[in-house]
């Protein structure tokens, strides 16, 4: 499983999404262009130490990321589906896309995914930050795939 990030636009959220692949070994991919300098201070805060613990691949345009994941699923999290996270059966080859914090995807990325998901929220909430989002649909999606790590905790 791995995480994408779609044009993000606030370092602090793409540095605390390095250091949760870091964390559960899963590989994040970041679509530019970003909405900061990709070394920005705020950027290397939230990472801290964990920038060389994950595996992150940093894609000019959604062509070439397109390009590398191939034939692998791509599930946008999204305010505008009508399918919980929670009822979707993940496979352990998806890749979980998140959109920009201000924007989300554009609509022909939207309509072009292979599946949408959304963490029902409570009636008159926009959405949830998009470093907890990912954390909540990645949990699940691991729970499910049996990717969590079996390695005890220190």
């Amino acid at each position: 499983m791995r995480l994408a990030l779609y044009q993000p636009d606030i370092a602090p959220n793409v540095g605390t999404l390095l250091r949760l692949g870091a964390c559960l070994g899963v590989p994040v991919d970041i679509i530019e262009p970003c909405g900061f300098p990709f070394g920005a201070k705020d950027l290397r805060r939230s990472v801290m130490d964990y920038a060389d613990a994950v595996d992150v691949t940093r894609h000019i345009s959604w062509d070439t990321f397109t390009q590398s994941v191939g034939k692998q699923r791509i599930v946008l999290l999204s305010t505008q589906s009508a399918s919980a996270y929670t009822d979707f059966s993940y496979r352990d080859s998806d890749v979980l896309l998140l959109g920009r914090e201000s924007a989300g995807v554009p609509k022909e990325i939207h309509e072009s995914v292979d599946h949408r998901v959304v963490i029902p929220m409570n009636v008159g909430m926009r959405s949830i930050n998009v470093a907890i989002a990912a954390a909540m649909v990645l949990g699940e999606g691991l729970r499910q795939t049996g990717q969590f790590s079996p390695s005890p905790i220190p």
